[in-house]
C-alpha cells in the first residue's frame, strides 16, 4: 500500500489500532449525509465550497487560540464570499484530523544529513534526529484525542455564539485590521450590521433565525493512513451503511488515486462525501474511471474533483477532464486547489508559493469552468490564522529575504490571514462576474 509508514513494532501498531476501534466516533453518519446534501447544492450551482485549513496539524502548536484564529479567518472568508457573490458558502475545514503528509521519498536531507522523511505528527516527529523520525503507533491515538478536542472546540465556537453574524467585527484580528484587506472587510462588516439593524427596525425577529447565530462547519482530511481510517470506520445504525467517522469528508491525494490502489478501494466502501485531487498528469479517462469507482450510482454531492494543476497548466489540462466527466454524466463538484501545483523552493532553500501564482490558478480555473459551462464550485486552501511569512507576495508584499521571519509550518507554506482575505475578495469578484 502506498504512503504507509514502516512501523518498527507490529504488536504496538496492533494495540493502537484496537484502541482506536474501541473509541467513540469523532463524527456521525448523519452529519456526513448532511454535508453530502449541501455538496449536491454546490454541484448544482446553488452554493460554493470553501475548504480551508492547515497544511498539517501539529502536536506542538495545539491551542484553543490557534483553533479560534484559524476559524476566524475561515468565517471572514465565508462572509466576504457570501456578501460579495450572493451565494451560500459551505464551510469545510482541513482540521481535526489533517496530520499525515504524503512524501515523494522515504528519506530527506536535513542540514546535509539524510534522515527518514517527516510524515506528520501522527507518524513521527519533525525534529532532525534519526530517533525522532522513527514511526510511533502511539501517535495514532494521540492524533485521535487531539482531533476530538479540536472538534469539540470548533462545535462550541460555531454553535455557541462565536459565529453569530453580530460578531463580524470581532473576527478581524488585530494584525489584519490595519491592512488594506482588513479595511475592506471592516466595510463589509459595517454594512452587514446596518442591514441587521434595518431588519430589526422593520419588525423582523432576528433572534428566531438560527442561521444568523450559528453555522454548520464540517471537518475533512486526506485519508492517507489506512489503518487509522479503518479503525474509525463504523456501521451506521440507521442505514446499515459504513462511514469513516474520523471526519465528515475524506479525500484521496495525487499520490494515492490509482484505481487499483487500496485507498480508492477503501473509500469506495464508505458513505462519506469524497474528494479526489487531480494534478497535471490526470487524464480524462482516469477522472471518469475514478468517478465510476467511487460513485457508480452518480449520487450528487458524493464526489468533489479538486484540480491542482498549477497556474501554467490548468488552462490546457483541465478542459478535457471536465469534458469527459460531464459527458459521462457524473454530478461532481468542481473545486480548485491553487496551492500544491505552485510550490517552489526559494533561493534561501525554503518551500514557498507566490501569491500571484495562487491567484492565477484560481482565475484560470474559473475561466476553464465557464468556457465548459460548469459551475466553478469551490476552492481548497492551505492557510493559518497566524501572522506567518511563508508565501511570497500579497498586498503586504512578502519578499524572499523575509520568509525566515515567521516561517513556522511543519510541512508546506500557508497563506496568512491577510493573504487569505485578499484571495476571498478575488474569488467573490470572479463569482459575481
Amino acid at each position: 500500500m502506498a504512503q504507509q509508514p514502516e512501523w518498527p513494532d507490529p504488536a504496538a501498531l496492533e494495540r493502537s489500532l484496537k484502541q482506536l476501534a474501541a473509541l467513540p466516533p469523532l463524527v456521525f453518519a448523519g452529519e456526513a449525509r448532511n454535508l453530502e446534501a449541501s455538496l449536491a447544492d454546490v454541484a448544482a450551482g446553488r452554493a460554493f465550497l470553501l475548504q480551508a485549513g492547515d497544511c498539517a496539524e501539529s502536536f506542538d502548536e495545539f491551542s484553543a487560540d490557534a483553533i479560534r484564529d484559524k476559524l476566524k479567518v475561515i468565517l471572514q472568508m465565508a462572509v466576504v464570499l457570501t456578501y460579495g457573490a450572493g451565494v451560500p458558502v459551505l464551510k469545510v475545514g482541513r482540521i481535526a484530523g489533517q496530520f499525515a503528509k504524503p512524501r515523494s521519498s522515504p528519506t530527506e536531507l536535513v542540514g546535509g544529513v539524510e534522515l527518514p522523511s517527516f510524515r506528520g505528527h501522527i507518524v513521527n516527529d519533525d525534529a532532525p534526529t534519526a530517533e525522532a523520525r522513527i514511526p510511533d503507533p502511539a501517535r495514532l491515538v494521540a492524533a485521535y484525542h487531539q482531533s476530538a478536542s479540536t472538534l469539540n472546540l470548533v462545535r462550541a465556537f460555531t454553535k455557541g455564539g462565536f459565529a453569530d453574524l453580530s460578531q463580524v467585527h470581532v473576527w478581524n484580528q488585530q494584525f489584519v485590521a490595519s491592512s488594506s484587506e482588513g479595511r475592506r472587510y471592516e466595510a463589509i462588516a459595517s454594512e452587514i450590521e446596518r442591514a441587521m439593524r434595518f431588519m430589526k427596525a422593520c419588525g423582523i425577529d432576528l433572534q428566531a433565525e438560527a442561521r444568523l447565530h450559528q453555522v454548520d462547519f464540517y471537518t475533512s482530511h486526506e485519508a492517507l493512513l489506512l489503518g487509522y481510517e479503518e479503525s474509525l470506520t463504523r456501521r451506521d445504525s440507521l442505514t446499515g451503511d459504513w462511514y469513516d467517522c474520523s471526519a465528515h469528508m475524506l479525500w484521496i491525494g495525487e499520490r494515492t488515486r490509482q484505481l487499483d490502489a487500496a485507498h480508492v478501494q477503501f473509500l469506495a466502501g464508505v458513505g462519506n462525501p469524497l474528494g479526489v485531487k487531480l494534478g497535471p498528469t490526470a487524464s480524462p479517462d482516469e477522472a471518469v474511471a475514478l468517478c465510476e469507482a467511487l460513485n457508480p450510482d452518480r449520487v450528487p454531492g458524493r464526489i468533489t474533483l479538486i484540480s491542482r494543476m498549477g497556474a501554467g497548466k490548468v488552462a490546457a489540462g483541465l478542459p478535457p477532464v471536465i469534458a469527459a466527466v460531464t459527458e459521462a454524466g457524473h454530478p461532481v463538484v468542481w473545486a480548485c486547489d491553487p496551492m500544491h501545483g505552485n510550490t517552489v523552493t526559494s533561493a534561501t532553500g525554503r518551500k514557498t508559493r507566490h501569491f500571484d501564482d495562487v491567484l492565477a490558478e484560481i482565475q484560470g480555473f474559473f475561466a476553464v469552468c465557464r468556457a465548459a459551462g460548469v459551475w466553478p464550485g469551490g476552492v481548497h486552501i492551505e492557510l493559518t490564522g497566524d501572522d506567518v511569512t511563508e508565501c511570497l507576495g500579497g498586498a503586504e508584499e512578502i519578499l524572499e529575504d523575509q520568509l525566515h521571519v515567521r516561517y513556522t509550518t511543519t510541512c508546506d507554506p500557508r497563506l496568512n490571514a491577510r493573504q487569505s482575505l485578499d484571495l476571498a475578495f478575488l474569488v467573490a469578484e470572479l463569482l459575481r462576474a
